[in-house]
């Protein structure tokens, strides 16, 4: 099930507030919401944007990646209850199939080995870059070089890039300290198995969402037409059994029990990505 809850830890990415509740009072200010997937996903192409334009200052090519229109750069997660677009994409496997494999690589490698050099120190600092270090929820110390074009377009985004990493990885990786409990719930797995058999009566007989796209993803025209098939019925039965509604309301209760020991850290990451949204819509128009 391991596979499962990482997919699950997604579901309430852009709705749930995360690691609140507790000791709220009304005196308090409302805490930040997450950013929505399309925020999310703006912010990632501001990135890129200003990257590119400070690498072409220093006097290298950089390609930004923004061949998928918004529509199908959607993410899929655990909880896949948008009917429609798993009536066109299935679960999304032929999403970018065929797109060029990392062009500022294959870009890097064409360079003499003197400009290679040159072409590193520009984009993160290279050997010469600071080492920015953040805490696990989970225990142990997670690493990052930062430097270059990466530093200078994250510190026009978000203000401070040590500040959002190191919060940033305590607001992604508290969910390893609840994933075992959440899928042992009560409320969760009756819901997982209300679906289950949802799907089974429309002759999909999986146990769990994660089993379902496992079972169909395929190359071939058959292959992804099972899977548009298996990803719709999947759809259809998260929206008849509140799926998402349950996985949400649960995932909430387990961070909201976690607010005194990162609540403040989630807080300030969330602050921070806002900060680097309202940045974002000056940089990039939003992806059509």
């Amino acid at each position: 099930m391991k596979g499962a809850f990482i997919a699950l830890c997604t579901v309430v990415a852009a709705t749930a507030t995360g690691c609140a509740g507790g000791r709220a009072a009304a005196e308090e200010e409302p805490r930040p919401r997450a950013l929505t997937w399309q925020q999310e996903l703006r912010v990632a192409d501001a990135r890129q944007r200003l990257t590119r334009l400070c690498m072409n200052r220093h006097g290298f090519g950089y390609r930004e990646e923004r061949g998928l229109t918004l529509r199908e750069s959607r993410p899929v997660r655990y909880v896949q209850d948008d009917v429609a677009w798993a009536r066109t994409y299935g679960y999304g496997s032929r999403i970018g199939a065929g797109s060029e494999r990392d062009p500022n690589g294959a870009y890097r490698r064409s360079l003499s080995p003197s400009r290679r050099a040159a072409f590193d120190a520009a984009l993160d600092g290279g050997d010469g870059a600071r080492v920015l270090r953040a805490a696990s929820p989970a225990g142990g110390e997670i690493r990052r070089r930062l430097g270059g074009c990466t530093e200078e377009a994250e510190r026009e985004l978000y203000g401070d890039p040590a500040e959002w990493f190191r919060t940033s990885k305590v607001a992604m990786g508290v969910s390893s300290l609840y994933s075992a409990q959440l899928m042992a719930d009560p409320q969760l797995t009756a819901a997982i198995r209300a679906w289950s058999r949802c799907m089974r009566n429309a002759g999909e007989p999986y146990e769990n969402p994660q089993r379902a796209r496992d079972a169909v993803r395929a190359g071939t025209d058959a292959g992804f037409a099972a899977e548009r098939r298996t990803a719709v019925a999947d759809a259809t039965c998260a929206r008849e059994t509140s799926l998402r509604a349950v996985a949400e309301a649960r995932e909430a209760y387990y961070q909201d029990r976690l607010r005194d020991r990162f609540g403040e850290d989630v807080d300030t990451y969330r602050r921070l990505g806002h900060r680097a949204y309202e940045r974002a819509v000056r940089v990039v128009p939003e992806r059509r």
